[in-house]
């Protein structure tokens, strides 16, 4: 408890044998020495006391009979010695906060070179699917135009084949009338009669109603009209803003950095709310055909065992024939996901990440390790030690705790794979950044006991 100046007289029965302290005067207030090393209070007497209640150097009297009576006081060099230490301390962490403000720095320059080149990237695709569309265009309007052209010329060939039959109607009309002119012209009337009698069947039979044709036109307006309305459809498709179309894209989702305002920044602090995490929850189940023989699923494929003797697997392309890994069944190629898995019985030795599926298989080299090639990530626990590894190179992880649960954040257009301690409050444990170009499927590698993916959805 601190005490004002002028108000440390002593309490109790001691106080009347106490020396009265001469009182100080307004101008003599606790505040900063005066002078190079003289004491504001007592004339003459040297500071050699820091007192912590007020924060300034008095003399060695002012703790007892001063008014810094009953503070804390101790000498100088000790205060100076703690307040080095405190500043010690301070600029550390300021060049911590520098360091990660120049990280933070080289992020945004590198996420602004890889933006651009996106872009020019994104516009030479889209230049590209425009292209097509309107090769798909050409492609259609030539179809239509075959169409046309085959149906026309069917109906042709069957416009000939009708005038070929007038033309043989005519010429035998013209027959006929030539014979009956023959037979008027006969001066004979018995043979007239019998010749006029043999035909007059032939005769009656021409006299009946003449036959009209109207030959059907070939109407080529339904496929204008489909054409109609498919320019109808897609015209107002683009009256619509793009913004709008995009929003309600009927042939893909939106991503989710889609749904970002461009610039937005993926902030990762030493630790999460596990709640947050929990919204991109994922189960992921491990791919039996990629098993190392050595190891053993679950009967629902959440559990990867270490198993004393080898099993039988059909081989395969995709299988591990030398470490101890597998790779999930489920692939992750845009959006956020977030999933755990329990080590509480792994022993000793295990990695757990994520890789790409053209990692090796076969052997034991780098490019099939995880961790050691471009194609995977992982942290990994040997003994009593974590590091994380990517493409050969190893980072130390400092964690309080060996955690028995591990959670791992992917968001694959912002390029973050993170791992968390999710037994100790979801402390942070490594982030890697990169840019995926492939699906990215969760794998682990282990040596002895037992690793399950914990059900969250």
């Amino acid at each position: 408890m601190t005490s004002c100046p002028g108000s440390h007289a002593p309490r109790g029965p001691m106080a009347q044998r106490a020396t009265p302290s001469p009182s100080p005067s307004p101008s003599a207030a606790p505040g900063p020495s005066a002078g190079a090393h003289g004491c504001r209070v007592h004339a003459g007497r040297l500071l050699e006391l820091f007192c912590d209640d007020c924060g300034c150097c008095v003399c060695a009297l002012c703790p007892a009979l001063g008014p810094h009576r009953g503070h804390r006081a101790r000498l100088l060099p000790h205060a100076v010695r703690d307040k080095q230490e405190l500043m010690a301390l301070c600029l550390k962490d300021l060049e911590e906060r520098k360091k990660q403000e120049i990280d933070n720095r080289r992020v945004v320059e590198q996420a602004a070179i890889d933006l651009k080149a996106c872009a020019i990237a994104s516009k030479r695709q889209l230049s590209d699917k425009v292209t097509e569309l309107q090769l798909l265009l050409r492609e259609e309007e030539s179809l239509a135009k075959s169409f046309i052209d085959e149906k026309t010329e069917h109906a042709l060939e069957a416009h000939e084949q009708q005038m070929e039959s007038c033309q043989e109607k005519l010429g035998a009309l013209e027959t006929f009338s030539h014979r009956i002119r023959q037979i008027q012209e006969q001066s004979d009337p018995i043979q007239f009669l019998q010749d006029c009698t043999e035909i007059e069947k032939e005769m009656q039979a021409h006299r009946s109603a003449v036959e009209q044709w109207h030959p059907v036109p070939l109407s080529f307006e339904h496929i204008i009209n489909h054409y109609k309305r498919l320019r109808a459809a897609f015209q107002s498709i683009l009256q619509k803003p793009l913004e709008v179309r995009l929003k309600k894209d009927v042939f893909s989702s939106l991503n989710a950095t889609a749904k970002q305002e461009p610039g937005t920044v993926l902030k990762t602090m030493s630790s999460v709310d596990r709640v947050l995490l929990l919204k991109h929850a994922r189960s992921p189940t491990w791919e039996y055909d990629s098993l190392h023989p050595r190891l053993k699923l679950s009967d629902d494929r959440l559990v990867v065992s270490c198993n004393w003797r080898r099993i039988f697997y059909p081989l395969g392309p995709q299988r591990f024939d030398k470490l101890w890994q597998v790779l999930s069944r489920d692939a992750f190629f845009s959006g956020s996901h977030y999933w755990e898995v329990d080590l509480l019985h792994a022993g000793a030795g295990w990695w757990i990440g994520a890789a790409y599926s053209s990692i090796g298989r076969k052997g034991d080299s780098e490019i099939c390790r995880l961790g050691w090639n471009r194609a995977s990530w992982c942290i990994k626990r040997f003994d009593i030690e974590y590091w994380a590894f990517h493409n050969g190179e190893r980072t130390p992880i400092v964690t309080e705790n060996d955690p028995d649960r591990i959670g791992i954040f992917l968001d694959y257009e912002a390029g973050i794979l993170s791992f968390y301690n999710a037994t100790d409050g979801m402390a942070h444990l490594h982030t890697f950044r990169c840019k995926f170009t492939e699906p990215v499927y969760p794998a682990l590698r282990l040596w002895e006991g037992s690793i399950g993916t914990c059900k969250l959805t």
